[in-house]
């Protein structure tokens, strides 16, 4: 009989080790597309969050939250880097084969874009050539040809983005179930402690900093185009769009944020104008006030409920940001906090409890993580608390 039973035990541990292991080969192929859908999820659950208590039923409020606010931005900045790295390559010639790992899935995209200004700028200069049917088909073999091109690459991302979107649409709808399971299952105070812990540190990680330098830098583009449109010959911005995403990644750098980019430029642009024309000064004295106002000021005060007591510490997160580009490719400026995250909690939850079991770290860490504003593992608001929805509603 014990004999029968070791070997059950033996065989579904095994079984258990196997789908382990098919469950860790799929993360790994896809590792990107998983953190994106996380990216995705912890940007868009404080604004599910205020949602749902307006909008029923969850399926809805979740569908809102993502394809309507969330979405736009991601697109939006998509966008914006990949015209940030085709005035790169304009600006310095350079030759980005040497870099298509890191820049993807990027780097095709510069070359569709390249294709479609050409077309753009070549109907800018003679307009009147879309008068000419032979010429019209030409213009639009050249588009089908350029779309034809890149295709593959196209459906390719289109198809994560959509898997991505997909897993954050039912982790914000259904992950509240899911921890509660998990939860039932394990029955470990020191295990849902840490879970707390790890949700709390990425929803600042997410939402609080990465969404953060997304927004700032497509604010940023705009912001400097259109003062690039405006201002005096004499006194050009330069780049404006690439400009605007090195204020995004500025604003990940700990103290002086994005003030490390667009301070040094606009005292080159006052340098520029003592230089030409002291008259001129009024430019420079405008692009920082607007850039200090719009980019850099409304940001962080819509953000910083969510950056507020922040418990990892600034340099190491300034070097997860770093490192991890550099190491994973274009997913790692999300993968590279995450791995943080669950490696500073389990430091400071897990070990201590490991070592000695009367530590008080879970109690201290649960007091820690009464101050966030969503609750760990329910994406409810406090205030929503008391609310009790209809699992018929959820089901849609």
């Amino acid at each position: 009989m014990f004999d029968s039973i070791d070997r059950n035990r033996v065989f579904w541990i095994g079984a258990a080790l196997v789908l382990a292991g098919v469950l860790l080969f799929v993360l790994y192929a896809f590792a990107g597309t998983f953190v994106l859908a996380l990216f995705f999820y912890y940007s868009a659950r404080p604004i599910y969050v205020r949602l749902r208590r307006r909008i029923r039923p969850p399926t809805l409020a979740a569908g809102v939250a993502l394809f309507t606010l969330i979405l736009p931005v991601v697109l939006l900045f998509w966008y914006t880097a990949t015209l940030g790295l085709v005035e790169i390559r304009t600006l310095s010639n350079l030759d980005l084969a040497g870099y298509e790992e890191l820049l993807e899935p990027y780097a095709e995209s510069i070359g569709l874009i390249g294709e479609l200004q050409t077309v753009v700028r070549s109907l800018a200069t003679n307009p009147e050539q879309l008068l000419a049917e032979s010429r019209l088909q030409a213009i639009a073999t050249d588009i089908a040809a350029a779309m034809a091109t890149y295709f593959g690459v196209v459906l390719t991302g289109l198809l994560h983005l959509f898997v991505a979107l997909a897993l954050a649409f039912y982790l914000l709808r259904d992950g509240d179930r899911l921890v509660e399971w998990i939860g039932t299952q394990l029955a470990d105070e020191t295990l849902i402690t840490y879970g707390a812990a790890v949700d709390s540190d990425l929803q600042t990680i997410f939402f609080g900093n990465i969404l953060n330098a997304l927004i700032a830098g497509t604010v940023g583009a705009i912001v400097f185009s259109i003062l690039a449109a405006v201002a005096p010959p004499a006194v050009p911005v330069p780049v404006p769009i690439l400009l605007g995403l090195l204020v995004g990644a500025g604003s990940l750098v700990p103290v002086v944020g994005m003030k490390i980019v667009y301070v040094p430029v606009s005292l080159y642009l006052a340098g520029l104008a003592v230089i030409s024309d002291p008259r001129l000064l009024w430019f420079p004295l405008v692009f920082f006030a607007v850039t200090f106002v719009i980019v850099d000021s409304i940001p962080d005060l819509l953000l910083r409920p969510y950056v507020s007591g922040r418990n990892l510490h600034v340099g190491a997160v300034m070097f997860a940001y770093i490192f991890g580009p550099l190491l994973f490719g274009w997913y790692g400026l999300f993968l590279g906090p995450l791995l943080l995250v669950v490696i500073t909690d389990f430091a400071l939850v897990v070990i201590p409890d490991l070592i000695d079991p009367a530590h008080e770290s879970t109690s201290r860490m649960g007091d820690r993580i009464e101050d966030t504003s969503v609750v760990p593992g329910d994406a409810r608001h406090p205030d929503d608390s008391a609310e009790v929805d209809d699992p018929d509603t959820e089901s849609g």
